[in-house]
């Protein structure tokens, strides 16, 4: 599985994505469309991306009961994305109807299906005294990961810390998509696990999801040659 680096376009309107995107010129980023810009734009904003050239993980992160999430996941296969993502702690009926959508609606190669182990923005502390899951942060993680490997999805989110450890449960081949990833001279905003593209790649993420270190940048474009030198080389 090739490595790749991918940029959240965690944007208001299409008009500022579009702006940002034009920044790359020949380059084609792997770019992820979250919840502010697909709510904003609607469904179509994915399909006039990837008309751009670049890949598009939706990053929507279903979480619903299974037949709904099914619905869901049929939909958004006709937009042509190349990864979409479901929470783990929807647990293993959901997870399989996730599948079962995916693959009903696509009449071409099925998107990479990843669940959301544990937010990077979520601590021990957190996870213990809001969330009231009585089990370690990487314990967690790992169950999570395990669950959604059962369930027949091709991999999770997690942070770098974790991307190792989830390999050695799940095994080499499923994938670890990593955000939380940030610059060792950068800001860590409001996440809490946290690492450097170069920590990434030595840890085993197999995509590493950037945000505010390269949309945020000065200049956004030798921050992301700075991601791609530190995570691919």
């Amino acid at each position: 599985m090739a490595k790749d680096v991918i940029i959240a376009c965690d944007f208001p309107d299409a008009e500022t994505t579009y702006d940002f995107l034009k920044r790359f010129k020949d380059r084609k980023p792997f770019v992820k469309i979250g919840m502010e810009l697909f709510y904003s734009e609607g469904p179509d904003i994915v399909r006039k991306i990837k008309a751009l050239g670049h890949k598009v993980f939706v990053d929507l992160k279903l979480h619903d009961i299974p037949n709904t999430v099914r619905g869901g996941m049929r939909s958004l296969s006709s937009l042509g994305a190349d990864m979409v993502n479901v929470h783990a702690s929807g647990g293993s009926a959901m997870m399989e109807a996730a599948v079962e959508g995916l693959t009903a609606g696509c009449g071409h190669e099925r998107p990479i299906l990843i669940a959301v182990t544990v937010l990077t923005s979520t601590d021990a502390a957190r996870l213990r005294d809001e969330i009231l899951v009585g089990e370690t942060l990487e314990k967690t993680v790992d169950s999570y990961a395990a669950l959604a490997a059962r369930s027949g999805l091709d991999g999770v989110v997690c942070s770098p810390l974790e991307a190792k450890r989830v390999k050695s449960v799940c095994g080499e081949s499923f994938l670890t998509v990593t955000p939380g990833i940030r610059f060792a001279d950068g800001n860590s905003d409001d996440q809490k696990r946290i690492a450097t593209p170069e920590f990434a790649r030595e840890n085993g993420s197999d995509y590493i999801v950037v945000g505010r270190a390269v949309t945020g940048a000065a200049d956004p474009v030798a921050a992301y040659e700075r991601c791609i030198a530190g995570f691919i080389g």
